[in-house]
């Protein structure tokens, strides 16, 4: 009897009957979960490029505020050259990007029509390849921005102080507080050394004042 049972164990064994108290565990549903693409490369690139259209703002309206008061001492010469260099440097900095942007918008619209003729794009593929070119008038209004945003710190730092001594230490003091934020994000984005960067845009910044300063300040008594 026993012989008889242990052969229809190994012949069940053998045709891969499973006992039927043996329950089969149940396999989990797999779950797709859908990658979203994020181009973080290119948000890097427009938060480097506002970095560095603030920084030109910046200095280069700090600059000309310092070489206007090393001849007038007046606040209202001083404001006035503010605000004509960031007018002046906002529209220089939206032109300038609309005219590079366009340029490469048309060479790669150019190569999408090639592609398109060649039979390696697919024309219901044009869309969306469009879709993901720059825009030449978002660029050079993020420009302009940017370049008004930095140019606003040493004109609001001179525009209520009377005293011509107090004026310039408050938009030098105002310029090496921003040139420090700014070369700080600088380092951030280019994965650089913090206090190097810093140093090395505030240092740059104090020399073109001071060469601007000094400069106006020779050919003004001169003349």
């Amino acid at each position: 009897m026993e012989s008889a049972t242990g052969d229809k164990a190994i012949k069940d064994v053998e045709l891969g009957i499973q006992p039927k108290n043996k329950e089969v565990p149940e396999v989990p549903p797999i779950h797709v979960v859908e990658e979203v693409e994020v181009d973080f490369s290119k948000r890097a690139q427009w938060l480097r490029a506002a970095v560095l259209g603030a920084n030109d703002g910046l200095l280069s309206t700090a600059s000309l505020m310092m070489g206007v008061s090393a001849v007038r001492t007046d606040a209202k010469s001083m404001i006035l050259t503010g605000i004509a260099g960031l007018i002046a440097g906002a529209c220089s900095m939206a032109i300038g990007e609309l005219v590079s942007v366009y340029s490469q918008y048309d060479i790669e619209l150019a190569q999408i029509n090639r592609e398109v003729q060649a039979g390696t794009t697919r024309p219901e593929e044009v869309h969306e390849l469009k879709r993901k070119l720059p825009s030449p008038w978002q660029a050079a209004g993020a420009s302009a921005l940017a370049f008004a945003v930095g140019a606003l710190v040493p004109l609001l730092a001179a525009l209520f102080i009377s005293s011509y001594k107090m004026r310039l230490l408050a938009v030098v003091a105002a310029v090496s507080v921003a040139l420090l934020v700014f070369g700080w994000m600088s380092a951030m984005l280019g994965k650089a050394p913090v206090v190097k960067s810093s140093l090395r845009v505030l240092v740059g910044g104090w020399v073109a004042m001071a060469i601007t300063f000094g400069f106006t300040k020779l050919v003004g008594s001169s003349v």
